[in-house]
């Protein structure tokens, strides 16, 4: 039998190498700015075309790179970071593996342009899928540039499986905000098509926060600092109303380096506990410095995920210093429990409290105060307050009411009658006929009422949301959505990365009744909301349509319009205090059974349940 197993050719050994690096034009952006970063660069340009597909350009004033290196850097395993086993445990730059360039080269027409301070000519250098088609000198200011042109011209499966360009756009846009916030001492620029989108001077940690992710965090941000022997921990978060409903604001860097750990930003959320709403994330830039030895940054290829010496160590410093924040400027309470020494040792502590001081006390005029009646702070010494909750639920369950009233009216009527609702005909096939109410408010939450075959239990906001939605959706196919004009209209400020994703979707919201539209760098202004739609609620339903965005599948593209209406339904079904009167709960009902699919929520929950007369028996034995 002849030998089946050969080595690969570098060409395709390299193609499979990109694959593991250059993932989308984002990755790509991703190495070349890293690199710029560790060739001590103070100023980096980035321009794109096309959402990089046509051209990503990177252009840095670093310390470049003799015609030698500049030959040797599009070698697989090429560095210059990396020269013992040792230095593997304390890496501090940000590209180290050698094989950034190797894999983009092999994927693109890649172009480079590179100058030392102290060479008088520059060296250029042109790379088609590995080969070498030119090195020569050229004419070029000190640092480097590279332009990576075409890329996945020669894997056009792996071209064909890219986004839109708006999602790859987003992409482009996430690692140049990652970037640029974990270095502010570096100037950043940014032209996309020709346009210039971001002009960023050298400045401090919190003008560059404000600068990449709006404005309107300046007045909300909580710096953080805690230095410890294990690690050291800086940054800002978020006061309670910075939060949203989006998880997009939200940055970890280890060394400078950003990171992906859900275990870390579990511990910020806990240090936020009973301050912002549970489906609200808390907003965060926070560096964390720790000894190289200790972190594991060779964990990915992407080297977005580490692994730490000890977790359960990083999870209690990082809780304990976002807790520390929040008590020291006065967004969470801190109670201290223990007594400075000097106070412990006064005799007031320390004595006991004799009875002649108690009759002291009784005499004195604080006590009388709050002891004798007719005084102001009098404090009554009886139960008279005790059932004062009994009290308050009884008087907010008016169904009770309503119920006893028709039990009053209708004496003559048997066990065996059936309760029936008014011109309304269930799903079971049951047709009701006309008959007086029998629903009871439960929990405050659900209606109960009696049927034919027994017993009817429905859940009111979710047909509440059955009921919205399907009118949103009679709307939205007869393009005839009202829009609420507001008194005042409203700004909403979101990241570069957030307004191209609410660009795309602009034209849906106004068929769904907003009126909103660009106001400037990343910002919109919202004129008009759809009718019902509580006012200041406007902000959370446009977070709830970023997030939806963000994690939208391509098969989910053509379904875009349901799950917006269906978001939406869920906003306009808060509305409880409509179904107090029997009205109000009555008309909930007949227009639930006049939807198409009254059964179930847009998202497939239950809206009621039925429950025979045979199953009732059984629980009750």
């Amino acid at each position: 039998m002849p030998d089946v197993i050969q080595l690969l050719s570098e060409h395709i050994a390299n193609q499979i190498a990109a694959g593991e690096v250059v993932q989308r034009p984002a990755s790509a952006v991703k190495e070349l700015m890293e690199n710029a970063i560790d060739a001590g660069a103070t100023d980096i340009q980035l321009v794109i075309k096309d959402a990089g597909k046509e051209l990503i350009q990177v252009t840095d004033n670093g310390k470049g790179m003799s015609p030698t290196d500049a030959r040797m850097s599009f070698e697989r395993h090429a560095t210059s970071k990396i020269k013992s086993i040792e230095d593997l445990f304390k890496i501090r730059t940000m590209g180290f593996r050698g094989e950034a360039l190797a894999s983009i080269a092999a994927v693109a027409q890649v172009e480079m342009k590179t100058r030392q301070e102290s060479a008088e000519t520059g060296t250029r250098i042109v790379i088609e899928g590995t080969e070498v088609k030119l090195q020569e000198p050229c004419a070029i200011n000190p640092g480097t540039t590279i332009m990576v042109k075409n890329l996945f011209y020669n894997v056009p499966a792996r071209r064909n499986f890219l986004k839109s360009a708006t999602t790859e756009l987003r992409n482009i846009l996430d690692e140049f905000t990652r970037i640029a916030l974990a270095h502010p001492n570096i100037g950043f620029r940014l032209w996309n098509n020709n346009v210039e989108q971001h002009r960023m001077d050298a400045d401090t940690l919190k003008a560059r926060v404000v600068a990449m992710l709006g404005s309107n965090y300046e007045k909300n941000l909580v710096p953080v600092e805690q230095k410890t022997d294990v690690l050291n921990i800086y940054g800002f978060v978020g006061k309670p109303q910075a939060s949203t409903r989006t998880r997009g604001n939200q940055y970890f860097f280890i060394n400078g380096r950003f990171i992906r750990n859900a275990y870390l930003n579990h511990a910020v959320v806990q240090a936020y506990e009973g301050l912002i709403e549970k489906e609200s994330f808390p907003f965060y830039v926070l560096f964390l410095e720790v000894d190289p030895a200790r972190v594991d940054v060779n964990v990915h290829p992407t080297k977005q995920e580490v692994k730490f010496e000890d977790d359960r160590l990083m999870y209690t410093y990082l809780m304990a210093a976002v807790k520390h924040s929040l008590a020291k400027y006065n967004i969470a309470p801190s109670l201290d429990f223990t007594l400075n020494p000097e106070i412990q040792q006064m005799p007031a502590v320390r004595l006991p409290f004799t009875e002649k001081q108690q009759e002291d006390t009784r005499k004195g005029y604080l006590f009388n105060t709050f002891t004798d009646k007719g005084q102001a702070h009098a404090i009554e010494r009886n139960d008279s307050l005790k059932q004062w909750k009994e009290l308050y639920e009884i008087a907010n369950t008016p169904a009770a009411t309503n119920i006893a009233a028709n039990a009053a009216q209708q004496p003559n009527q048997t066990e065996a009658e059936p309760q029936l609702i008014q011109g309304t005909i269930l799903s079971s096939g049951v047709t009701a006929g006309k008959g007086s109410s029998s629903m009871m408010l439960v929990q405050g939450s659900m209606l109960a009422t009696t049927i034919k075959s027994g017993m009817m239990l429905i859940h009111i906001r979710r047909a509440q949301e059955r009921i919205c939605y399907e009118r949103l959706l009679r709307e939205w196919n007869n393009e005839n959505a009202a829009s609420q004009r507001v008194l005042f209209p409203e700004s909403y400020e979101v990241t570069m990365q957030d307004a191209v994703l609410l660009q795309e979707v602009l034209p849906d919201l106004v068929r769904m009744g907003f009126d909103i539209s660009p106001f400037g760098k990343n910002t919109f202004v919202v004129q008009g909301i759809p009718p019902g739609l509580p006012v200041g609620e406007e902000k959370n339903v446009l977070d709830e349509v970023i997030e939806q965005l963000k994690h939208e599948s391509p098969d989910m593209l053509n379904r875009r319009a349901e799950t917006l209406l269906a978001g939406m339904a869920r906003r306009l079904s808060q509305n409880i205090q409509a179904i107090y009167q029997p009205e109000g709960q009555q008309a909930l009902v007949d227009e639930l059974f006049a939807c198409s699919q009254p059964e179930l929520t847009p998202d497939g929950r239950k809206t009621f349940v039925l429950l025979k007369k045979e199953e009732l028996e059984h629980m009750l034995g």
